[in-house]
């Protein structure tokens, strides 16, 4: 049997992430063959975070990673249990990974993604690599959800300091050259902290579901009738609540955080005529950390 030196502890340490001991052990199970201990520790490394698979995942981050042309973009959000291990250097590295990882793959769902071989280490399925940090930390992980967007126009994102709340925004200019102009950069910043300050469910009013319209209507109805407004004017009470609710939910009717005299359509039009060109707002994308489980939580109850 080779000697388990020290050195070969850290070759295999540096190779698979795994705690000085539990390599040791593991080139002793092997007799000291590296490829042999490797096996050794993935297995273990399976079982352990089998054990901890059904462990809360609350915490985490969300990664933003946008092609170097600005057309495609990717949002994903990956669990961990403390905000500790979601603070690290390698789970930050991991998550940002992923995400690049989606951008060039385009995977058809998260299952797909698991199952991929990890792009920055082959060595690794996406699972495997996920089990192989669950086992060396001691917590749960988990890749809760990613959106990948070919945009109409070009991205830009914003990402809250944390990164637990992040947004992509789709912009369209009427001339490719407006793209490359400082002020358009301006105006989807602008839009995307506006995304992730106000949560609008809906671009514009013609997007807002007849489902979100009925409740909402049933809410203003029952209120109106139970401050003793008279029966004859309620509908009128209704629609004109209705246009405030728009405001809400609806980000082109959204007053500007940085001027709530003008809304979002508002800011749009003057910076397009400053550009001189026409902008449209194509599509947004928001992932807030655990909002996904909350809702579920909420739903299961």
């Amino acid at each position: 049997m080779a000697e388990i030196s020290a050195q070969l502890v850290k070759q295999l340490r540096e190779k698979t992430g795994a705690g000085m001991m539990e390599c040791k052990s593991a080139l002793v199970e092997a007799k000291g063959d590296m490829g042999e201990a490797e096996v050794v520790l993935r297995k273990r490394g399976m079982a352990s975070a089998a054990k901890k698979a059904t462990r809360s995942t609350k915490q985490g981050l969300i990664g933003a990673q946008i092609a170097a042309d600005g057309k495609t973009g990717v949002l994903i959000e990956v669990n961990c249990e403390s905000d500790f291990v979601a603070r690290t250097g390698e789970f930050q590295q991991m998550v940002a990974q992923l995400g690049q990882q989606v951008l060039a793959e385009a995977p058809a769902s998260v299952a797909a993604l698991k199952a991929a071989v990890y792009a920055a280490d082959p060595s690794f399925t996406v699972e495997a690599l996920l089990k192989s940090k669950i086992a060396k930390v001691g917590e749960n992980m988990n890749i809760a959800r990613f959106a990948r967007h070919a945009a109409a126009g070009l991205l830009g994102s914003y990402v809250h300091p944390g990164a637990q709340l992040a947004v992509l925004v789709d912009l369209q200019c009427g001339q490719p050259e407006t793209g490359a102009k400082e002020g358009f950069k301006d105006v989807v910043h602008d839009i995307a902290m506006q995304v992730a300050a106000a949560d609008p469910k809906f671009l514009r009013r013609e997007d807002v579901t007849a489902e979100f319209l009925a409740k909402e209507r049933d809410i203003q109805r029952a209120r109106a009738l139970a401050e003793g407004k008279p029966e004859k004017i309620v509908d009128k009470v209704v629609e004109g609540r209705m246009s405030k609710y728009y405001e809400e939910v609806c980000l082109l009717d959204q007053p500007f955080i940085k001027d709530n005299a003008i809304s979002i359509a508002q800011h749009v039009a003057a910076k397009a005529k400053e550009l001189g060109d026409t902008l449209t707002v194509a599509a947004f994308i928001r992932f807030k950390v655990g909002e996904n489980a909350a809702a579920e939580e909420a739903a299961a109850e």
